[in-house]
């Protein structure tokens, strides 16, 4: 069965880093952790030595359910901020203090709050607090226009009693302020929150006894990949999937895990009436063992004969059932690959087909890479190779310019 996806919102499996410095407001950055993970992000948060004095390490580990690092080295354990810069989709400081504006400002780099922005490569928001005189400063305002032209989104200060007694603007936004902004950010991103997405991933198994079977060396990583990207664009996404050798790391997709050709059938024509787009990029077995043996086969030197029967095709089913949807397929060929992917374009009622060929290095079963090129009935573009995540967002780029025409 079908949900719709309009309980959920843009921030549902985004990844978010969450810096917190040395302000009385620092209070309420338990409540935007907690808010942010109501949502369903994942919370990541790096913390000032400053800031601990305001709120607790500890707080803030429980809200995120994650560990919460403060220096780069702890316990004599490195913290890895590059890995953190390049985990998140989007680092928030809030609050920011003058102190830690004029750092980033200025590219200094002594605790892990200030490495890992400089080694984000995700965007970048901040929301400052701090007294009246210190935000019209002319050094806070020259820092803060340097961090706008860098990129980061500086949000606006509120106005009121400030810390000092003294009343204007210098307070930090409330957490729920700072959450729709955040949410508004990510739903400008949020290009296929209308689309119910049908993908196909991995192998299927055909058995021949309780012990063997009959399958292929996909490890599933392309249809997940594409499955990954459509989620995080606001897609619902059901995949439907053979045994993987990976994890899936989008918690909104939804997994629908089979064993043979026949079930992945069954399970697609029950999704496919309610989705708006299909990829079929599993790797089908064309072939079942028509008498499965119920007890091990024994080996007994002789030569085994195995009848095999067709399995049916599941794209090409549910492409005859098409009715106005937009169709995605996969071509593995190994000679005259144009030809051959062409002509499925046409059997299987495809808009579009992705090609690929085990004669190009680096595509193929089991590899992080791919090279694949796009045909369509009038068109051919052919992709450099590429890591199956940036093809995955290649076609997924590719197929909104054609489905929100």
């Amino acid at each position: 069965m079908i949900n719709s996806n309009s309980t959920r919102t843009a921030l549902y499996g985004k990844k978010i880093l969450l810096g917190i410095c040395g302000s009385i407001a620092a209070y309420k950055s338990a409540y935007l952790c907690r808010l942010l993970v109501k949502a369903g992000a994942e919370v990541r948060v790096t913390m000032t030595r400053d800031s601990a004095n305001f709120i607790g390490p500890v707080t803030l580990s429980t809200l995120s359910k994650n560990p919460v690092h403060i220096d780069l080295s702890e316990d004599n354990q490195w913290s890895d901020h590059v890995e953190w810069g390049l985990w998140a989709d989007l680092m928030v400081i809030a609050p920011v203090t003058a102190h830690t504006v004029a750092k980033l400002a200025n590219g200094y780099t002594d605790n892990m709050l200030t490495a890992t922005y400089l080694s984000a490569r995700c965007p970048v928001m901040a929301a400052p607090a701090m007294d009246l005189d210190m935000w019209n400063h002319p050094g806070t305002r020259r820092n803060i226009g340097t961090l706008k032209s860098d990129g980061v989104q500086i949000l606006d200060v509120a106005e009121g009693e400030l810390a000092s007694g003294l009343h204007g603007p210098g307070r930090m936004l409330e957490p729920e302020d700072i959450v729709n902004k955040i949410e508004s950010f990510f739903e400008k991103k949020w290009s296929l929150k209308k689309q119910i997405a049908l993908v196909t991933a991995g192998p299927t198994v055909e058995p021949i006894d309780p012990v063997r079977y009959i399958s292929n060396h996909s490890s599933g990583k392309m249809g997940v990949a594409i499955a990954e990207v459509l989620a995080s664009r606001g897609a619902e996404v059901h995949l439907v999937h053979g045994p993987l050798t990976i994890d899936i790391g989008h918690p909104s997709i939804h997994c629908h895990p089979v064993q043979t050709a026949g079930e992945m059938l069954e399970k697609c024509l029950e999704i496919h009436p309610n989705c708006t787009l299909a990829i079929f990029a599993a790797a089908v077995s064309d072939y079942s063992v028509s008498i499965v043996s119920k007890e091990k086969i024994k080996k007994e030197g002789k030569p085994v004969q195995l009848n095999l029967t067709a399995n049916p095709d599941v794209a090409a089913t549910c492409g005859k059932r098409k009715n106005g949807k937009y169709h995605v397929g996969f071509a593995l060929e190994t000679q005259n690959e144009i030809k051959n992917a062409r002509k499925k374009l046409t059997d299987k009622h495809f808009d579009l087909i992705v090609l690929n060929s085990l004669q190009d290095e680096g595509a193929g079963f089991n590899k992080d890479t791919n090279k694949v090129t796009f045909i369509e009935q009038n068109k051919m573009v052919e992709l450099e190779l590429k890591t199956k995540v940036e093809v995955a967002e290649d076609l997924v780029q590719y197929i909104e310019q054609k489905i929100n025409r």
